[in-house]
């Protein structure tokens, strides 16, 4: 069977929690969940570096704010992180091309990761600190389901990522005004902080 339902659902993941990807696929394939999993994702330093990442994530992913500055630090790094995991895992099953997985991991981690930090910035504009660990905590969930999900049913899995990043982009299109409230609140939080750190460089007369 081809890999690519597996590879289009670690992408979605990835553009979600890339860490957890790789960490939920690196222990699958040293546990022998599953024989899917390039050696390389199973090495301990791996694991070790993605578990430890993970856990910075889930930290960040809860504080309202921290994890807008979080995911713009990520814009890169979850789709880089999608394309790789997909190169591999075409690499490991040869019924795919590296370079098209790739691509494809790369692409869907980059939509999903668009709908995952438009969603958060919508979140942000509410006062209380619960939706956004709610939001968090649902993520972190999706993504283990998925990702286990994808390794025992990888089309159906893919159906339901697919399904996932359909009604994500469609809801931040409902989400526009909110996103755009947060871009302004961000952007004169930023102006008022640089004009207290000029106006404490003013001389006093």
């Amino acid at each position: 069977m081809s890999v690519l339902p597996l590879v289009f659902t670690s992408g979605w993941a990835s553009g979600i929690n890339a860490y957890a990807v790789v960490l939920l696929f690196g222990v699958f394939g040293a546990t022998g969940l599953t024989d899917e999993v390039p050696e390389s994702l199973q090495r301990t330093d791996v694991l070790v570096t993605a578990g430890v990442l993970f856990l910075f994530e889930a930290v960040a992913d809860k504080i309202p704010y921290v994890d807008s500055a979080w995911d713009a630090a990520h814009t890169v790094i979850r789709p880089v992180a999608g394309a790789v995991v997909a190169a591999l895992l075409a690499g490991e099953s040869g019924s795919l091309p590296e370079l098209a997985a790739g691509a494809v991991g790369g692409a869907t981690a980059l939509l999903s990761h668009l709908v995952k930090a438009g969603t958060r910035m919508a979140v942000n504009t509410s006062p209380e600190p619960f939706s956004t660990i709610g939001v968090s905590v649902a993520e972190d969930l999706g993504v283990a389901g998925i990702i286990t999900f994808a390794v025992f049913n990888p089309v159906a899995a893919a159906l339901v990522a697919g399904a996932l990043l359909l009604l994500g982009l469609v809801t931040l299109v409902f989400l526009a005004s909110r996103i755009r409230r947060f871009l302004r609140r961000r952007a004169q939080r930023r102006e008022e902080r640089d004009l207290a750190g000029a106006g404490r460089h003013w001389p006093h007369e």
